[in-house]
Order: structure tokens, then sequence, then C-alpha cells
């Protein structure tokens, strides 16, 4: 097909069924999605022609909607930009911290491994743990989500997050606080690990890039905020405090839910006389109230299916051998840099500043280039395809890559360390960007299974992190930093193979394997 063949529109509306009473209803989503994710994602409303017949398109009549709304106000689809943003501000709050509260551990291992008379690498343990569950926590996430609703999940873990938090400041022993953070893990992320879930619902298919940087910025960030915040605090005064302002920041993501929360789950392919209409926003908070028709066993299976699927496996990857290195380098920076330049812990929280700008920059440049891509190849092609979004990884993959291999030698031969600050921003810059091209391409192909793509993501990441955290120390004090972070950088290098992979046969892969199959 040609760039100006026009385009024969399915329309919602071409796609009857029969309710019980025999009468017909329109799908009014989901075929467009479907057709999409195969064929490409047709948006300019031009090239339907005189044909476009019921779809409804933006307010300016120039991109058509995917997925189309249906007619119902309890469509999230139709909720007012404020109610949108609302819920994405909220999301993105909570997504952004159980990275804050685990990335803390990288700073007060060193007081903690003191008031405890035990190792610094025994201390970590906490911090492996964590990170272990925060994958773990996440597969739960979103096969709860689909069993009861989106929102008394998130309010009920992050409940959980908050008493578990309460339990890392007051923990009297190394044990007890081991198992208070790796408990915490499993809780606190339930809106990172949900994320897609939520933005999918609520946002058309155009929107999605953009929404998704957003979201992913607060992911990025949070693991440079809350080493940042650590180091400060515990210049002053002691470690314990470090864990009570995560906790009391859990409590506001607690209140923020129960005063802006509103469940996003929409039964969008029910017949019209079979979609509830919700009657209470409390009682959809605590559970009692839900419109999810998915079975236990439904519900379980979903992130087992999605995982057999090639392209998403491949993308796991690709991100546990990119994600690994951010974890590991921000894991062990604090400790390389007091014994290396004799930081105290101000100069460590104000090293943390350089990651810090990395995240923005990146946040900035990507909200930006990820449109600016898509919509170049749509004006090329007539369409998007959803590898079309892993071009821009070729970029991420250069900047981590020189990244950690600059740093390793920066931090061997002992420049300064405004050099070394220099290119732990550069390492994030390019997973910022590597992560809003992940997300959209597997929601872009398997809109379906937003949550579970996530979910998968998410794994990724952590057993990345929980990785390179055991590796991470023993390795560079028995080789120095040049060598190990020079085998980093050529692992990093070399996982950009996976999105040229994607590129050439991942849609073919995708067409052959088919859309996610729940059972109903």
């Amino acid at each position: 097909m040609g760039p100006d063949t026009p385009i024969s529109p399915t329309s919602p509306a071409d796609t009857l069924y029969s309710d019980e009473k025999g009468q017909p209803f329109a799908i009014q989503s989901g075929l467009e999605e479907r057709i999409g994710a195969n064929e490409g994602y047709v948006l300019d409303a031009g090239r339907h022609g005189s044909d476009i017949g019921d779809l409804k398109t933006t307010e300016d009549g120039k991109t058509v909607l995917i997925p189309q709304p249906t007619d119902s106000p309890d469509d999230p689809l139709n909720w007012s930009t404020r109610k949108k943003h609302t819920i994405l501000f909220l999301i993105s709050a909570i997504a952004f911290l159980p990275d804050f509260g685990s990335s803390m551990g990288a700073v007060t291992l060193i007081p903690q491994s003191k008031y405890w008379d035990l190792p610094e690498a025994i201390v970590q343990h906490n911090l492996v743990g964590n990170l272990f569950c925060l994958g773990a926590g996440g597969l739960f996430t979103v096969a709860l989500s689909h069993y009861f609703g989106r929102l008394p999940v998130l309010f009920y873990f992050q409940i959980l997050a908050f008493v578990t938090s309460i339990w890392c400041a007051v923990a009297v022993s190394f044990e007890s606080f081991l198992a208070a953070r790796i408990v915490n893990g499993f809780f606190a992320i339930v809106a990172q690990a949900g994320g897609l879930m939520w933005i999918k619902d609520i946002f058309f298919f155009h929107e999605h890039p953009r929404k998704i940087n957003i979201w992913s910025g607060g992911v990025i960030l949070s693991p440079y905020l809350g080493p940042l915040t650590a180091a400060f605090i515990t210049w002053r005064t002691t470690w314990r405090w470090a864990y009570w302002v995560y906790t009391m920041l859990n409590g506001v993501g607690i209140i923020l839910i129960v005063l802006l929360g509103e469940e996003s789950y929409f039964a969008r392919d029910a017949p019209p006389n079979k979609r509830r209409s919700w009657n209470s926003r409390l009682l959809r908070l605590v559970g009692f109230e839900k419109h999810t028709t998915a079975s236990a066993l439904t519900a379980v299976a979903r992130p087992a299916i999605a995982i057999s699927k090639i392209p998403v496996l491949m993308v796991v990857i690709y991100y546990f051998l990119n994600f690994a290195w951010i974890i590991g380098v921000n894991a062990t920076i604090s400790t390389w840099l007091t014994e290396f330049y004799g930081f105290k812990p101000w100069n460590l929280g104000l090293f943390y500043f350089a990651p810090i700008v990395g995240s923005i920059l990146g946040e900035l440049v990507g909200h930006f280039l990820h449109d600016a891509v898509g919509s170049f190849y749509a004006r090329r092609r007539g369409r998007i395809d959803a590898e079309v979004r892993l071009i821009l990884c070729y970029l991420a993959s250069v900047l981590m890559g020189v990244g950690v291999l600059v740093l390793g030698f920066a931090l061997q031969h002992r420049w300064h360390y405004m050099a070394v600050a220099v290119f732990a921003a550069m390492q994030v810059v390019g997973i910022m960007i590597a992560t809003t091209a992940v997300n959209a391409y597997l929601l872009d192909s398997y809109p379906e299974g937003s949550g579970e793509v996530c979910a998968w993501i998410n794994v990724g990441r952590t057993m990345g992190g929980f990785m390179a955290t055991y590796i991470e120390i023993p390795w560079i004090q028995e080789h120095g930093t040049a060598a190990p972070l020079g085998i980093q950088a050529g692992i990093t290098f070399a996982a950009s193979v996976i999105p040229i992979f994607l590129q050439v046969f991942g849609k073919r892969i995708r067409q052959w394997q088919g859309e996610m199959k729940f059972p109903s």
C-alpha cells in the first residue's frame, strides 16, 4: 500500500452484533486498534477520503481517534482533559515513590553499616531484596487490577506501602529492616507497574508517547532524588529520617488517591445494555463496586500469555541489559565518590543533581522527539507501525554505552568529578529515551495487554537492578572501574541488536503469533 493510497475505513459502526433482545449494537472500540497493531495505525482523517463514515476525530477533524470512544459518559476516553491529566498526575506521583524509597538504600547503607556493625556488602542486601520484590509485585498488580479493578488495587497497595515504610523507619535490627524493605517493594510498585494500563484506559493512541514520557519521567528521576534526599538527611541527622520522609510521601499518596482517584476500567467491548453505570466513587475506591468481568484464572493467566509473545520477551531482555547498569552505577556511585574523592554526605547530595539534570533533559528531548519521529514516518508511509517507536533506541544505546564507558575511565583514573557527573547524566538521558520507546512500542503492538507488557518491562528493569546490585561492588573492587564498566558498555551496544531485529522482523512475528488472546 503506497503512501497516497486512500485507506478504506473499518468503522466500528460497520461491525454489528446482537444483544440478548436481538437488537444490533456496534462494537465501538477494539477492532480499529487490532487492525492498527497488525497493519499500522492510520491517524490522518484525510487518508480515509469521503469514506470516513462514523469515525470520530479530534476537534479539528484531522486526527482519527483510536480507540473510538463510546457515547457513554462513564467511558474514560470521554473524560475532560482536566480529569485525564489529574489522573495522569496521580499515577505519575505514586509511580515516583518506589524507586525513590528503594534508592535511598544506596546512601543509608553507609551509616547503617556502622549502626549495625555490618559490612556494607551485607547491608546492601536490603536494596537487592527490595528491587526483587519491585519486580514480582508488579505482576501481581496487573493480575489483581483485572480482577478487582484499577482503583481499589492502587488504594490498598498504597496503604500497605505506607505501613511497611513505617516499619523501615522503626526497625531495630538489620533483619527486621531487611524484611520491611522486601515487603515494601512488593506493594510500593503498584502505579509504576500498572502505569501503561491507566494511560491506555484514558488517552487516545496519538497521545500515548507524550503521556508515557511524563509518567516514565518520574520513574527515571526518582532513583536520583532518593539518594540526594538521603544524603542531605544523613548529613544532618540519623538515617531513620530518610525513611520517615519516604513514609510521609506515601501518606500523601494515600490522600491523593482518596481525593483524586477514579476507576478507569471500562467494559468497552460489551453491549451497551450490559454496561452498568457507576453509583458511588467511595464504593469504587474500596472495591465494593466493580465492573470487571475477568475470572481469577483469567487474571492470573494474563501475564503468562503476555510474556509468551516473542517481541515482549525480547524487549524485556533489552531493558534488562540496559537498566542493569543504570542501577549498578546508581547503587555504588556513593561508595566510589566517598572512597576516591573523599565526598561527605552533603557533597553526595549535590552530585546527584547531575543525573537529575540528565532525567529532565531526557524528558524534554523525548517529549518532542518521539512524536516527531512518528509524525515523520506517518507522512512518508501514511500510517504508524509499532516498530517505528524503536528508532530512538539507537540514539539511546549510543548515549548509554558511551556514558558508562567513559564513566569507567573517569573513575579509574580519578578524573575531575565533574567529568563523572557529565557522563553519569548522559547515561540517564539515554535510559529516559529508551524507556518511553520500549513502552510505546509494546503498547502499540499489544493494546489489549497494556498492563501486562508494562509489568514485564518493570520486571526487566528491576531484575537488571537486582543482578547489578549484587555484582557491581565485588566486581569493581577486584578489577577497578574501567574494565567492568567497559564490559557493561559492550553489553549495552550489543543489546542494540534487539531493536534492530524487531524493526526488521517484529511486525511479521506479531502477525504470525497473533494478538494476546486471554481466556474469558
